[in-house]
This record gives structure tokens, C-alpha cells and sequence, in this order.
């Protein structure tokens, strides 16, 4: 018996949903009032006495955020009409990128869960990627959590696995977990606009699998090579937290 295709193989609309990433995000003036800026929060499951590895965590963080960017809701149904978090995540796409990572456990979590988003549950380690929306409007489940508080011990991970997209980290710049869960977010939605059509899509197929590790400086300097040939992408960020501003925090590659 021939197996059914991923339904990602059929769906029509991922490759409108692809050329949004694919166009690069925005760069709107940010808005007079601090509180209309358009943020993405990342919802980082850290429970106090058992909490994840951190590449683990990075990596579902990462995986969260591609695959809220390429969720069905975020772009128009099949009817041509738009899905329901369309419109508020392409006004964010269309701005300045912003993410913010806080930190959530027990019952938090469990609330976190009833806001907009997808949940990642992966090598242990949990994440959730809320639809953006203005950072004065948050729904109270999530601005009540602590956006400090994040941070959670260097591991040491083996190498990153055959065939997977890595998310390389400058491990010199001592960015908390939850900043860095930020970066790779942006490294992850970056990659998948930089892949050809039918490359996302076999990664989506596959749940995005990726892996977080930190550079040394002799391998940092050989990813920023691959970056200037066009071999990988790099997230730079722009200085608003922990950072100087125009740091390349993140490089992906591909495999």
C-alpha cells in the first residue's frame, strides 16, 4: 500500500506562506509609543527543580518560532479568505523583528498554553511561540512572567546530528537563554525564507529538527566566511538588550 504524502506536500498555501519568509522581514520606523512595538513572545517551560538542557531548550524554541511562521493560521485559508493570525503576524514580519523570551512553570505553563501559539516538545525541553502582537496588549497570562530569570547552565551536546540544519551561537557573547532562544528563533525563520520552496518543505515535513551549538572562535570565523559566499545566514541583532548593536549573534546553515 503506497503511503498518504505529508499533508505540507499538498497544502497550497505553504508556498504563499514560504514567500513571506522568503521576501525578508521589514523595517517599519518603530511606532511613537513604546507599547504599539510588535513583538513575537517565546514562552520557555523552565521548571525550578528539573530544568531542561539548554540546547535542548534552544532547539525547541527555535522550532517553535519556523513553525508558527509557517502555520497554516498565518496565512489565507482555502477559501482565499485569511487565517485568523494572518493579519497580526504580518504587520510584525513587516516591522522590525522582535521577539521577547520569558520564563514560565507549573500552572504558568499550563496557562500559557490557552494564549495563541504552538508548543514544541522536544529532546525534553519545551517551548512556546505566541502570535505577535503590540507589547502594551499582552494578554496577562504571559506579561506577568518574568522575562529575567531565564538563564539555565552551559551543556555539553554531542555533535549536532547528519542532515540537520545547525544554529550556530558565539558562545562570546554570554547571552542569557532566554536571549539567545530569541536569536535562534530568528536564525530558524531566516533559514526557512532562505531554502528553496521544496527544501522547506521537506524540513517542515520532518518537524523542523535543527540543532543549537556554540561556535568556537576558529569555527565562528569560518561560519561569517560561509555567510559572505552566501552559504549560511546570519542574524544581527540590533543592541536593545545584552549586545552591541550589529552583532551576528547566530549563523545557520543548512546542514
Amino acid at each position: 500500500m503506497v503511503p498518504e504524502p505529508h499533508p505540507i506536500f499538498t497544502d497550497p498555501g505553504f508556498a504563499q506562506r514560504h514567500a513571506v519568509l522568503a521576501r525578508g522581514y521589514g523595517d517599519r520606523p518603530d511606532p511613537g509609543d513604546p507599547a504599539s512595538v510588535l513583538a513575537m513572545p517565546i514562552v520557555l517551560h523552565i521548571p525550578k527543580s528539573d530544568p531542561p538542557d539548554r540546547s535542548s531548550l534552544l532547539e525547541a524554541a527555535a522550532i517553535a518560532t519556523v513553525t508558527l511562521c509557517l502555520d497554516p493560521r498565518v496565512g489565507p485559508g482555502p477559501d482565499g479568505e485569511p487565517g485568523p493570525w494572518q493579519e497580526p503576524f504580518l504587520a510584525w514580519n513587516d516591522a522590525r523583528i522582535r521577539k521577547v523570551s520569558r520564563r514560565a512553570r507549573g500552572a504558568q505553563w499550563r496557562a500559557a498554553q490557552e494564549v495563541p501559539g504552538v508548543t514544541v516538545d522536544h529532546a525534553g525541553a519545551q517551548a512556546r511561540a505566541l502570535v505577535p502582537g503590540p507589547v502594551g496588549a499582552l494578554d496577562p497570562r504571559i506579561s506577568r512572567l518574568q522575562i529575567g530569570g531565564t538563564d539555565v547552565p552551559p551543556d555539553s551536546p554531542p555533535s549536532p546530528p547528519a542532515g540537520v540544519p545547525v544554529l550556530w551561537v558565539d558562545g562570546t557573547l554570554g547571552m542569557t537563554v532566554g536571549k539567545a532562544a530569541a536569536q535562534v528563533g530568528h536564525a530558524s525563520m531566516l533559514l526557512a525564507g532562505a531554502m528553496p520552496l521544496e527544501s522547506a518543505r521537506q524540513w517542515a515535513a520532518a518537524g523542523y529538527p535543527c540543532a543549537v551549538r556554540e561556535a568556537t572562535p576558529a569555527r565562528w570565523r569560518e561560519l561569517l566566511a560561509h555567510v559572505e559566499n552566501g552559504s549560511a545566514v546570519a542574524v544581527k541583532d540590533a543592541g536593545f538588550t545584552e549586545v552591541a548593536p550589529g552583532s551576528v549573534t547566530v549563523v545557520a546553515q543548512a546542514e
